[in-house]
Formats: structure tokens, C-alpha cells, sequence
């Protein structure tokens, strides 16, 4: 049985007058299906997203340095797991396509290859990164107190970077069967843990030590390994078709690690991790050209980012969704289903990112005092969220089409869009803050790049789109504005 489903390829894909109207879904069904992924996605992701937020929480409490240190030690994470984010898209994106094409024994296969890959792929990077937390912070330029709070930090998320790989291959490959459910219900038990860890290990509650900085990325650290126990192990049990073990009572029994199967994976995988990549690393070296206003900009960057990245959510899920049903639709040969899925996905996520906008505009300041006591950080923050709010409808917008073009299997459009986007976005930031600017005014340049970004990634949307068929020739991209305009006339 080939890895790879057949039936997605451009020469391969449907004639649209012979699959017709049949192949779209009733609008209450495609609206179900949508929320029974997107929902349990948001909660997932904002579960864990609560995770980095609690601890920036605690973690304020301790001053200004440790909270830039914790933030500067985040953004080094977050581009070593963009890295290894290749083996979780490629094996949701397969996984999806074979559960569309309803072969569960190849997504099963593809979920224990994807597992195994990333357990000997990512133990490499965390003994790397143990050795090289020193030299890694010093590329910040932080003040030494905040250095120091962030090599400690650093040193043990390093060391949990086999155990974050393996549990993002395992969220993903569920996704792709269509179960967002049980990540969801993991992370909540995960989200418990870590509150009550950090906060023991943090100030030394409860009669356990008083590690501060350390102890919250400790507590994560715990949180997370005990989430991928018991992810593994209803994996093993079985999950929307998808089994890690043999029928043999429970024991994991996987199969060796094949080379064919990692290529499967791979080339979809690497170019979608390769855009996380340059993404983290825009926002590394956005970081990095905050760090040199001040200690206080940096604060308040990280808080802000808090915040953005609950706005985010909600995008974020319907972009899983609209991954996993793309995926499943062009899977089961059905493209005009893929682009009910897209067109859905698209107006709920701009809708959402609106609102979600305006509420954090109105409501700034009360909002960064809800993470700090500081003053200038607060200040600074409140004047810094409203001109960030203006890129979120934007940004919405733009991952619902690059969640479809993945669907779709075209992980290259996605990345070459957002490397010109995110890196443009930086060198203006960089002629801002080198001519005298602040936080504030180095927003402006991603409010600029974030319409031009948006489009570009729509127009790729709808060329490869037309390949596979999910456009009709001479339709629009508001296809019920069409309707009307015929009904009116």
C-alpha cells in the first residue's frame, strides 16, 4: 500500500462536472463537523497556550528581569519546536487524506513512523541545546540579571524537547483522523498539573523548594510528560481508527523506523516547518531588536505577545479544521467540499478576529495589569495592544487559506509568503527602532506588511485551488454574493 494517498495530484483530480452538486454537504452537517474539530482545537490551544500564560503570570511577580529573562529563553523554544513541526504537518496532513480515502492501517502506520521520527530526530537537539543554553542567551544582549534568569529557564525547556516533539506528533496525527477531542481533554489535565507545580515551585508553597524561574519551566517540564503518557497510551488503546499497538492486550509493540515513510513525511513536512522556522525566526530577531530599547520594552513585549496570542486562537482552530477537512475531502476525491470547508472557515475566523480585536483595543490597560503591577510596563503595553490589534483580522484571514493550500498538500506556497512577509516586516522594525523608535511604533511596520501578506497567500489559495478543482471556472470567492445578484435580477 503506497504512503502517499492517491487522488489529490493535479493530474489526478476530478473532473468538476462529474462530481456536480453532490459533492457539497448541507450547510448544518459542514457546520457541525467544522465545530467538532475547531472547538475542542481552541480549547486545546488554549489550554496550553494558559500554560505560558500562568507562568508569565507567576512569574512577573518576581521583577522585570525575570520576566524578560522567561520571555527571551520562550522565543528560543518557539523556534526550536517550529523545527520540529515537520513530522507533525506532514504525518495530520497524510493521516487525513488516508482517513479520507478510508485507509485507517496507513494513517496508523504513518502515526507510529511519525513517533519514532521524532523520538530520534529531537534527542539530538535537546543534549545541543543543554550544552548551548550560554552561548544561545547571549546572542540577546540582556542585562545580566535577566541573562541569567534566562539560561536557568532554558536549560530544562531544552530537556523537555523530546518530550514536547512526541506529544505535538501525537495531537497532530489525532487531528488528522478527526479526533480533536482527546489532545483537548489531555492538555486540560496537563493545564491543572502545571498551575499547581508552578506555583509550589515558584515562591515555594506547600513545602517544595523555592526555584523561581526555574521552577515554572520545571513544572511545564512535569505537566507535559505526564500528558504524553496518557496520550501514548490511548493511542495504544486506539483513537479514530488510529492504533499504536498490536492487539496484544496494551503492549506498544511499533514498527522499526522506515525510510519511506519519513520522506512521505518529510516532504510535506519540512517545507511547513521550514515556514514555522522563519517565522519563529522573524519573531526572534524582532525580539532581539527589542531587547535593546530596555529591559522594560522587553517586559512589556512578552505580556503583549501573551495577550496577541489568545486573540489568535481562535484562528488558529478553525485553521485546524480546515486542514484536517480539506485533507479528508480531497482524500475521498471530493474538491468542492474542500472549498465549503475554506469559504466557512474563512468569514468565522475574520469575524472572531474582529471582535476579539476590538475587545482587547477598549480594554488595554486594565488587561496588562491584569499580568503586572508595574507601571511603565503597563503603560507601555496599553499603548502598545491597540496598534497590534490592527494585524489580527489580517492574520486570521491569511491562515485559513495557508491551513487549505496544506490541505491541499502545497506546503512551499505557505512558506515563501510568510518569509517575505515576516522578514519585511522585521528590517522595518529595525529602521524604526534604529531611528530612535519604541515598541509602539515598531508595531506600525507589521500593521503595514500584515494586508499585503493576506492577499498574496488568497491569491495562491485560489490558483492551486482551481487545479484540484475546488473552484468552478468563472466562479467567485463569494459565491452566495453571486447567487443573490442572479435571484435579483
Amino acid at each position: 500500500m503506497p504512503v502517499l494517498p492517491v487522488g489529490v495530484d493535479d493530474a489526478s483530480a476530478p473532473d468538476p462536472e462529474q462530481v456536480g452538486a453532490q459533492a457539497l454537504e448541507n450547510p448544518g452537517v459542514l457546520r457541525r463537523r467544522i465545530t467538532r474539530l475547531a472547538l475542542p482545537a481552541l480549547g486545546e490551544n488554549a489550554l496550553e497556550n494558559a500554560l505560558d500564560i500562568v507562568n508569565t503570570v507567576l512569574v512577573s511577580a518576581l521583577g522585570a528581569a525575570a520576566l524578560a529573562g522567561a520571555g527571551a529563553a520562550l522565543q528560543v523554544m518557539q523556534i526550536v519546536l517550529s523545527a520540529l513541526t515537520a513530522l507533525s504537518t506532514g504525518a495530520s496532513i497524510l493521516v487525513a487524506h488516508a482517513v479520507g480515502a478510508d485507509e485507517p492501517a496507513e494513517g496508523t502506520r504513518l502515526a507510529r513512523q511519525a513517533l519514532m521520527w521524532s523520538l530520534m530526530l529531537s534527542v539530538p537537539i535537546a543534549v545541543a541545546g543543554v550544552l548551548g543554553a550560554g552561548g544561545i542567551v547571549s546572542i540577546f544582549g540582556l542585562a545580566p540579571e535577566a541573562a541569567g534568569v534566562a539560561r536557568s529557564y532554558l536549560v530544562i525547556a531544552m530537556a523537555s524537547i523530546p518530550v514536547l516533539a512526541m506529544l505535538m506528533i501525537s495531537g497532530g496525527v489525532l487531528r488528522g483522523a478527526g479526533d480533536a477531542k482527546t489532545p483537548m481533554y489531555v492538555t486540560m489535565g496537563a493545564n491543572v498539573i502545571n498551575i499547581g507545580l508552578a506555583y509550589a515551585l515558584i515562591h515555594g508553597h506547600f513545602g517544595m523548594p523555592q526555584l523561581g524561574v526555574a521552577g515554572a519551566a520545571i513544572a511545564g517540564f512535569i505537566a507535559r510528560t505526564l500528558a504524553l503518557v496518557a496520550m501514548v497510551w490511548l493511542m495504544a488503546k486506539g483513537r479514530a481508527g488510529v492504533s499504536l499497538a498490536r492487539p496484544v492486550g496494551t503492549v506498544l509493540v511499533f514498527w522499526k523506523p522506515r525510510w519511506d515513510a519519513a520522506r512521505a513525511i518529510l516532504k510535506l513536512g519540512v517545507p511547513a516547518a521550514a515556514e514555522q522556522l522563519v517565522m519563529s525566526g522573524a519573531w526572534l530577531a524582532f525580539t532581539m531588536i527589542v531587547a535593546r530599547i530596555g529591559t522594560e520594552a522587553m517586559a512589556a513585549q512578552r505580556v503583549t505577545s501573551s495577550v496577541q496570542n489568545v486573540v489568535f486562537l481562535p484562528g488558529l482552530a478553525l485553521m485546524i479544521a480546515t486542514t484536517s477537512l480539506v485533507g479528508q475531502a480531497l482524500g475521498a476525491r471530493r474538491p468542492l467540499l474542500a472549498r465549503q470547508v475554506a469559504g466557512r472557515t474563512e468569514r468565522w475566523a475574520m469575524g472572531v478576529a474582529v471582535i476579539l480585536a476590538v475587545v482587547v483595543w477598549l480594554a488595554a490597560r486594565p488587561i496588562m495589569a491584569l499580568f503586572t503591577d508595574d507601571p511603565a510596563i503597563i503603560t507601555l503595553g496599553a499603548a502598545t495592544l491597540p496598534v497590534m490589534m490592527l494585524t489580527q483580522p489580517f492574520w486570521a484571514w491569511t491562515i485559513q487559506n495557508s491551513g487549505m493550500l496544506r490541505g491541499m498538500r502545497d506546503t512551499i506556497s505557505p512558506l515563501v509568503i510568510e518569509a517575505i512577509g515576516n522578514w519585511s516586516a522585521v528590517a522595518a522594525v529595525w529602521f524604526i527602532v534604529q531611528n530612535g523608535g519604541g515598541l509602539t511604533t515598531a508595531w506600525w511596520a507589521y500593521v503595514a506588511v500584515a494586508p499585503l501578506t493576506s492577499l498574496a497567500m488568497t491569491w495562491r489559495k485560489r490558483v492551486r485551488a482551481r487545479k484540484l478543482g475546488a473552484y468552478l471556472p468563472g466562479e467567485t470567492l463569494l459565491p452566495r454574493v453571486r447567487k443573490r445578484a442572479v435571484l435579483a435580477g
